[in-house]
């Protein structure tokens, strides 16, 4: 080739080497630009925000959820009270726990024009299943002991006197049983929104200022 076409040795050398660069290029192109087996993509779900933790009904963690639901949310205590007399909406009312005789009052409708509320504490906690008569007159043994006269004298002058109920009376009716003040007929009615009532007239005995004697004396002349 040196001798048919006048080139030196240095030339056939580059044009070599030049040739056999064009030919490696060619080769990769060649090599990069082949045809490859493509597979499918995969399908992929998208996953629920709670799968995975699903909760059957019968699972301890789902128990409370469930009667949740049932139920609207956690149940709140109440207490059922009875309120009669000169209100808009006698019956029986159902109050949260707590509640106190204006609440029973609203739940009624609220008190009819032109009565009287002085006697009512309306301040005063309410107990399950007590009475509350609006515009009613004081019982008579309340107002016989507000007077000022003893029990007995009560008994011999009208009859025997009918004991106070510890659930149902007020801080007026508390206050006037013999060797009780107004501090102490509030301990008692504290006491019993406490507790949620007295069960027996024992009980008295826990509230706060109430020894062995002033139970002794107030024993026959309560009540429940």
């Amino acid at each position: 080739m040196q001798t048919r076409c006048g080139l030196e040795r240095r030339s056939v050398l580059a044009l070599s080497a030049l040739l056999v660069l064009v030919l490696g290029f060619a080769v990769q192109h060649f090599w990069t630009g082949r045809t490859q087996p493509v597979r499918a993509p995969e399908v992929v779900r998208a996953a629920a925000p709670d799968e995975g933790r699903t909760e059957t009904a019968d699972s301890p963690q789902a128990a409370p959820a469930a009667a949740t639901a049932r139920s609207g949310g956690p149940a709140a205590p109440e207490i059922v009270v009875d309120v009669g007399g000169k209100v808009r909406e006698p019956g029986i009312h159902r109050l949260p726990a707590g509640s106190r005789v204006e609440d029973a009052l609203r739940a009624a409708g609220g008190v009819r024009p032109g009565t009287r509320t002085d006697a009512l504490n309306r301040a005063r906690f309410l107990v399950d299943g007590e009475h509350l008569v609006v515009g009613a007159p004081a019982p008579a043994g309340a107002g016989t002991a507000a007077s000022g006269s003893a029990p007995g004298t009560a008994a011999a002058a009208g009859g025997p006197t009918p004991p106070v109920s510890l659930n149902t009376a007020t801080l007026d009716q508390l206050d006037a049983l013999p060797g009780v003040g107004p501090v102490l007929a509030q301990h008692i009615i504290d006491h019993r929104a406490r507790s949620g009532g007295f069960r027996s007239v024992d009980e008295l005995r826990e509230v706060n200022g109430i020894g062995d004697r002033r139970f002794a004396d107030l024993r026959d002349l309560v009540r429940p």
